[in-house]
Protein backbone atom coordinates (compact mmCIF):
# COMPACT_ATOMS: atom_id res chain seq x y z
CA UNK A 1 0.00 0.00 0.00
CA UNK A 2 1.41 3.35 -1.02
CA UNK A 3 2.14 5.96 1.60
CA UNK A 4 -0.05 9.04 1.36
CA UNK A 5 0.72 12.26 3.15
CA UNK A 6 -1.84 13.35 5.77
CA UNK A 7 -3.19 16.31 3.78
CA UNK A 8 -3.93 14.14 0.74
CA UNK A 9 -5.46 11.47 2.98
CA UNK A 10 -7.89 13.89 4.62
CA UNK A 11 -8.77 15.41 1.24
CA UNK A 12 -9.64 11.92 -0.03
CA UNK A 13 -11.67 11.19 3.10
CA UNK A 14 -13.64 14.41 2.58
CA UNK A 15 -14.39 13.39 -1.03
CA UNK A 16 -15.57 9.92 0.04
CA UNK A 17 -17.79 11.29 2.82
CA UNK A 18 -19.55 13.50 0.25
CA UNK A 19 -20.54 10.32 -1.64
CA UNK A 20 -22.33 8.81 1.35
CA UNK A 21 -26.11 8.77 1.25
CA UNK A 22 -27.07 9.80 4.77
CA UNK A 23 -30.45 8.74 6.18
CA UNK A 24 -33.10 11.36 6.81
CA UNK A 25 -34.22 12.28 10.32
CA UNK A 26 -37.46 10.36 9.74
CA UNK A 27 -35.61 7.21 8.68
CA UNK A 28 -33.38 7.36 11.74
CA UNK A 29 -36.38 7.89 14.02
CA UNK A 30 -38.32 5.04 12.42
CA UNK A 31 -35.47 2.52 12.54
CA UNK A 32 -34.57 3.52 16.11
CA UNK A 33 -38.18 2.99 17.18
CA UNK A 34 -38.24 -0.43 15.48
CA UNK A 35 -35.03 -1.44 17.25
CA UNK A 36 -36.49 -0.44 20.62
CA UNK A 37 -39.70 -2.38 19.94
CA UNK A 38 -37.83 -5.51 18.87
CA UNK A 39 -35.51 -5.30 21.89
CA UNK A 40 -38.54 -5.03 24.18
CA UNK A 41 -40.16 -8.05 22.51
CA UNK A 42 -36.96 -10.10 22.77
CA UNK A 43 -36.45 -9.09 26.41
CA UNK A 44 -40.02 -10.10 27.27
CA UNK A 45 -39.66 -13.42 25.47
CA UNK A 46 -36.38 -14.27 27.23
CA UNK A 47 -37.82 -13.18 30.59
CA UNK A 48 -40.66 -15.69 30.27
CA UNK A 49 -38.32 -18.43 29.00
CA UNK A 50 -36.05 -17.80 31.99
CA UNK A 51 -39.00 -17.92 34.38
CA UNK A 52 -40.15 -21.20 32.84
CA UNK A 53 -36.74 -22.85 33.15
CA UNK A 54 -36.34 -21.50 36.68
CA UNK A 55 -39.67 -23.09 37.58
CA UNK A 56 -38.55 -26.42 36.05
CA UNK A 57 -35.26 -26.38 37.97
CA UNK A 58 -37.06 -25.67 41.25
CA UNK A 59 -39.54 -28.44 40.47
CA UNK A 60 -36.78 -30.96 39.75
CA UNK A 61 -34.33 -30.05 42.53
CA UNK A 62 -36.92 -28.98 45.03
Amino acid sequence: MAKVNPITFFRQVKQEVKKVTWPTRGEVTQTSFMVLVLVAIAATFFFFVDQFFGFLVKLIFG
